[in-house]
């Protein structure tokens, strides 16, 4: 799977090769990778956490569409379909790992 792939797909989607729902199902066929940080464990970690620079986005995932929606290339209808088709592909492999 390539990192380019969700750009490839807002791109398709924004110029109008793909339909909105061809974009989500693509979507919920696909893994995302994970971009969550570990929660700090103490206030230690906490006071180093507050001073850091925030996570760069991470290719190929959920970030690229939030980035997306924030540039105004997506609508809020179209980031709320695709955010409940990445939402079902997270579940679904979270049902395969035993996670769900």
């Amino acid at each position: 799977m390539s990192t380019d792939e969700v750009r490839h797909l807002i791109q398709a989607l924004c110029s109008g090769k793909l339909t909105l729902d061809e974009v989500a199902a693509r979507f919920r066929s696909r893994t995302w990778p994970e971009t969550a940080v570990r929660d700090p464990q103490n206030y230690l970690e906490l006071a180093k956490a507050a001073q850091r620079d925030p996570e760069p986005d991470v290719p190929g995932s959920f970030d690229e569409v939030t980035a997306a929606y924030d540039r105004g290339e997506l609508t809020r209808e179209q980031y709320r379909t695709l955010a409940h088709a990445v939402a079902d592909a997270i579940n679904r492999e979270a049902g395969r790992n035993g996670a769900g």
